[in-house]
């Protein structure tokens, strides 16, 4: 038993690709339990603003790691696959396949392949981590070749966030993320993963279907949801929600609504376009393509039969 493999479904895609239906059909199916393994919906003040499912579906099966944290509060990946791994753990001893359902590609990489973010020093540098917002991309390439010459092998020097994120995470851990990379390499993953990947064979389908989603944010009252928002304090991890900044200006007075709304279509296409970047590396997920199905009972119909297959050719 202690050497045995963890069976687990993972569901991806981009945003607005019918992941919620698709893991609660699945989950009502093989009467189990969904992880979210989304970075925005485990805040409980981000509803509208991150596509949250609505409270009926969430209560047709039991869902893990959603709408929990406060937008002040600071999340990250070690603290995502601390709690997913006590949730798997939980829902696999009862007999059941947990199901991974979410497009933070971080989030569902890591925990899936095995990976332990344990810090040999927890350096406290906040301070040094504040003033990085500042410098240009040469500034943060210069200090990047001095503590982690290797990850810029891989960071051109106008990708700002990345060259961020390489030296914030030295700060913080003590040690440079390409020896993370590394070492990641040399573990065993503990799961059998079905991985379940939705697309579209048409990216203007997928984005025509992203435009309507944020029209419907607006109708449901996006920007008083972002308004109360502003008046609490965010962490760093919570500003990053994508549809805050596009929408706060219309909010604050600063743009019309129609300006506010472009902005967001505008960032949730690009988002999605990273996501599927980011998916499409992994060569073992399954891809349903949504546009090529008839309906939404055909899109259902196929991961059942991939699931079905996975179940079969992993009996003992």
């Amino acid at each position: 038993m202690v050497n045995e493999k963890i069976s687990i479904i993972s569901i991806v895609g981009p945003t607005a690709s019918g992941k919620t239906d698709l893991s609660i059909n699945l989950a009502l199916k093989l009467d189990t339990e969904i992880i979210s393994a989304d970075s925005m919906q485990i805040y409980k003040e981000f509803n509208i603003l991150s596509a949250k499912p609505e409270k009926e579906k969430l209560s047709l099966v039991k869902h893990h790691l959603i709408d929990f944290l406060s937008v002040s509060e600071e999340f990250s990946v070690s603290k995502f696959i601390s709690l997913s791994e006590k949730c798997i753990n939980e829902i696999y001893s009862q007999g059941k396949i947990p199901i991974l359902v979410g497009g933070t590609g971080l989030y569902v990489d890591s925990l899936l392949k095995g990976l332990k973010f344990e810090s040999k020093k927890n350096i406290e540098n906040s301070e040094a981590i504040k003033s990085l917002d500042n410098l240009s991309g040469e500034e943060l390439f210069k200090i990047l070749e001095k503590i982690d010459p290797v990850s810029l092998e891989k960071i051109h020097i106008n990708n700002v966030k990345r060259l961020k994120r390489a030296i914030e995470f030295f700060y913080q851990e003590g040690y440079p993320i390409s020896c993370q990379v590394e070492n990641s390499k040399k573990i065993i993953s503990p799961y059998k993963v079905c991985r379940i990947g939705l697309n579209f064979e048409s990216r203007d389908i997928l984005y025509d279907r992203i435009n309507k989603r944020v029209d419907e944010m607006f109708e449901r009252g996006i920007e008083e949801e972002v308004k109360l928002i502003s008046k609490l304090k965010l962490s760093k991890t919570s500003s990053m929600a994508i549809g805050y900044k596009e929408v706060l200006p219309y909010v604050l007075g600063n743009c019309s609504k129609e300006e506010a709304k472009e902005e967001l279509k505008k960032a949730t296409r690009r988002y999605a376009k990273r996501q599927l970047t980011w998916f499409k590396k992994n060569l073992d997920i399954n891809w349903i393509y949504v546009d090529k199905c008839t309906d939404t009972s055909e899109v259902i119909e196929k991961s059942f039969e991939i699931v079905d297959k996975f179940i079969f050719e992993n009996k003992k």
